[in-house]
């Protein structure tokens, strides 16, 4: 199973090192959102990354830096639905229903579904599907190795996300709620749940 985790949307002493510790310890791809930074900040925290890392970094805003860094992909979303002319690196999406995710596939790497379990970091983000919905979902093929779990996951989801099918999984809270003396520890258990 892939495993993503997405940066918090705000930024904080020792991000970048958090940041490295996590791709040096095998994570498989961190989404870079930052929401309301400017181009500037971001780039400020990719400058703090070693280079060798951003090949593992995809930017959910400030298109325009994947010129100036080997970022691996690019994230489209309603508030930023369209690719730079002439990138060539992977494209993923924000998907909130089934028909979302099969019209964008075709155009995409891998696509997220949201919300699948109650929100860990946005209150009252609730889950937008029923275990009976999912489970038909990949029967027919919409969920398969292209779509990604997000929303609410923690390790002990894992098991039903492989049995439906999900490529992957993308944690936010359950990765970045933790005390910074059980960061690591508690990320590496995460990736030894998911293999």
């Amino acid at each position: 199973m892939t495993l993503i985790v997405i940066t918090r949307p705000d930024f904080y002493p020792a991000e970048a090192e958090q940041i490295e510790l996590l791709l040096r310890q095998g994570l498989d791809v961190l989404h870079l959102r930052k929401p309301e930074a400017s181009p500037q900040e971001v780039a400020a925290l990719l400058d703090k990354v070693p280079a060798d890392l951003h090949s593992h970094i995809v930017l959910h805003e400030h298109f325009e830096l994947s010129k100036r860094y080997a970022v691996r992909g690019l994230h489209l979303n309603r508030r930023h639905p369209q690719i730079p002319v002439g990138f060539l690196g992977q494209v993923s999406r924000s998907c909130h229903s089934f028909e979302e995710v099969m019209l964008w596939k075709p155009a995409c790497d891998y696509l997220f579904l949201s919300p699948i379990y109650d929100s860990i970091s946005k209150q009252g983000y609730a889950s937008a599907f029923s275990p009976q919905q999912l489970a038909e979902a990949s029967r027919q093929g919409i969920i398969d190795r292209k779509v990604i779990a997000l929303g609410g996951i923690t390790p002990r989801h894992f098991p039903e996300l492989k049995a439906w099918g999900f490529g992957g999984a993308a944690l936010l809270g359950d990765v970045w709620n933790q005390p910074q003396e059980l960061f690591l520890s508690h990320f590496i258990k995460i990736k030894k749940e998911a293999e």
